[in-house]
């Protein structure tokens, strides 16, 4: 188990000299850097040590990193950054679904890895591992801050994934407020949209079907013309 105060990053990619340039370059900024090549070693890596966020291969042996950061949000809330080559609209708008945090196509700018890296440790902070459980209530459904669990009022439990609960937070925290694309989408991916960039409205619609509200006549996040988004109904901090 570590015990330093820096932040520890896992490089899982199967390319040896791709992870070790990466790792060294990391290390660099100052963070502690573990290393895996496979969805085996990352699991052994993640049981032995406490890790602040992972850098995820898409194309790997075995196992791909859609299916490893899909396995790994079913337990863990630990921050996801998937690389990748393929740079498809529908391939980073899976990565996200899948739960990750954040999506970089290769070739990349390792600067703008470590802005995305910082950016993403500076989202995940105010809800740090091992805090006390922190609640929102709303509209007959509870949302869990720690372990990202969406609760209805009789007992069932909701999966999200990463980008869906990102993007709930960031509404539960603004209710009865109009959010437009540009917003939402630079609140919960730290970067800027453009006019063909449909993720949030994607994520808005299964958001919807989750929390059993009509996308036809909604109750709890309508649709407000030419300007984006609401959350309408009160909030309530357990």
């Amino acid at each position: 188990m570590n015990t330093s105060a820096r932040p520890y990053i896992l490089v899982v990619d199967d390319d040896n000299d791709i992870r070790n340039l990466l790792a060294e370059y990391l290390a660099q900024q100052g963070w502690c850097i573990l290393t895996a090549a496979n969805g085996d070693e990352m699991r052994a890596v993640l049981e032995r040590d406490t890790v602040n966020l992972v850098v995820l291969d898409l194309t790997l042996p075995g196992e791909d990193g859609l299916v490893l950061c899909r396995d790994l949000r079913a337990h863990s809330a630990v921050p996801v950054i998937m690389l990748t080559a393929r740079s498809a609209p529908l391939d980073r708008i899976i990565g996200l679904e899948m739960g990750a945090d954040d999506y970089l196509c290769k070739p990349f700018e390792p600067r703008e890895l470590v802005a995305r890296i910082r950016s993403v440790l500076r989202r995940s902070a105010g809800n740090p591992a091992g805090e006390h459980a922190q609640r929102l209530e709303f509209g007959g459904w509870t949302l869990n801050l720690a372990d990202r669990q969406l609760q209805r009022r009789d007992g069932v439990v909701v999966a999200l994934s990463g980008g869906e609960f990102r993007l709930l937070k960031i509404l539960l925290e603004h209710p009865n407020r109009p959010l437009d694309r540009d917003q939402l989408l630079s609140l919960t991916q730290g970067r800027d949209g453009d006019s063909f960039d449909r993720s949030i409205d994607l994520a808005i619609s299964r958001l919807r079907q989750k929390l059993g509200d009509d996308a036809r006549t909604p109750q709890l996040i309508k649709t407000l013309r030419n300007e984006g988004y609401l959350l309408a109904t009160t909030v309530r901090k357990l």
